[in-house]
């Protein structure tokens, strides 16, 4: 096995990650699915869809073929929409070396069968979950490619995989901290992308800061409770990759949940804000998958559940709000 690195998937989150990891010293091959974008990367050291005004580094280079950037590689970055993933695995993974880790980057929960993604690509592979590492935290592709300073998570339950992924992607701009909860970190990437929407939905309405700190504090509250309710460690939630993430995908102007969100807080339905911002923010199926999970469990996710609504079943968002103020009073408890 050569130390070289797969990533798979040319968008802006697996491009500005393939940076990361050669300006940390490794060799990286990038899959991209369409042959002019891999031309492109290998040519002119650019993507020319995501991240164009970036240039990266020598030790980058792309291809076409999945297979030619898996071969050999010890680690391989999975940077695929999550919807996309089981189905992409099933090609792929007969090209993997038999230690290889695999780092999954993607942020969301599959439809139909509500697994998390270190679970998708278990199930898929055959490799023991131990070979599976996590990567969550407020990762806004841009500003990190831009080598402003920010932090992560690596969550693996093998400490010494967890501990190589950490040494690999370690730079002058890009922190990485290590974790044994892959659970709660794959939780809070994910259900954050639903809350995200959320938040988008009230700054288009014209709401405030008191709206958006309610949004961002119970969406983390009701994150938290799925997440243990599936074996998380609460504490999770109140790091990197729980409220960092949260804020981030919520305040950031560049988060795609928080763009997609304001265009259907103008009233756009899912087809029209797709169009608009070119692409369907992950959330939007997610919050089908992450409600279905907490209905299973029997956990109470109130803002997901009209989030869902809103997206589809059509819901009026002004609907929605008069819905969630108008709930039952409670304690302000996390259990």
């Amino acid at each position: 096995m050569s130390g070289h690195v797969a990533v798979l998937g040319a968008g802006s989150w697996g491009t500005a990650f393939a940076k990361i990891l050669a300006d940390a010293g490794r060799e990286v091959t990038i899959w991209a699915r369409r042959r002019p974008v891999a031309e492109t990367i290998r040519l002119h050291r650019h993507n020319p869809d995501y991240l164009p005004a970036v240039r990266l580094p020598d030790r980058v280079t792309a291809t076409g073929e999945a297979a030619e950037a898996i071969s050999g590689a010890e680690l391989v970055v999975l940077a695929v929409p999550s919807q996309t993933l089981r189905g992409n695995l099933a090609e792929w993974s007969s090209h993997l070396h038999p230690d290889a880790t695999l780092v999954s980057l993607m942020k969301g929960i599959e439809l139909g069968t509500t697994k998390r993604m270190s679970e998708v690509i278990v199930e898929t592979t055959g490799v023991l979950p131990h070979r599976v590492v996590v990567v969550s935290g407020p990762n806004v592709a841009p500003e990190i490619a831009a080598e402003q300073p920010a932090a992560t998570v690596v969550a693996g339950t093998d400490s010494a995989r967890a501990a190589l992924v950490q040494s690999s992607i370690r730079t002058a701009y890009f922190r990485p901290y290590t974790n044994d909860d892959v659970i709660g970190c794959e939780l809070g990437g994910a259900v954050k992308n639903v809350i995200a929407l959320s938040y988008g939905i009230a700054v288009a309405m014209g709401f405030g800061d008191n709206t958006r700190a309610m949004l961002m504090t119970r969406g983390l509250a009701e994150t938290a409770r799925l997440g243990v309710a599936l074996g998380a460690d609460p504490i999770t939630f109140a790091g990197l990759a729980g409220m960092g993430d949260l804020v981030a995908s919520c305040s950031s102007p560049l988060a795609r949940n928080r763009t997609f969100g304001e265009h259907l807080g103008r009233g756009a339905t899912l087809e029209e804000a797709r169009v608009a911002t070119r692409q369907t923010a992950e959330g939007v199926k997610s919050a089908l998958a992450v409600r279905d999970l907490a209905r299973a469990h029997g956990v109470e996710m109130p803002i997901t559940e009209q989030v869902e609504r809103i997206c589809h079943e059509g819901l009026d968002p002004r609907i929605a709000v008069k819905l969630l103020m108008s709930r039952t009073a409670k304690p302000e408890s996390y259990e």
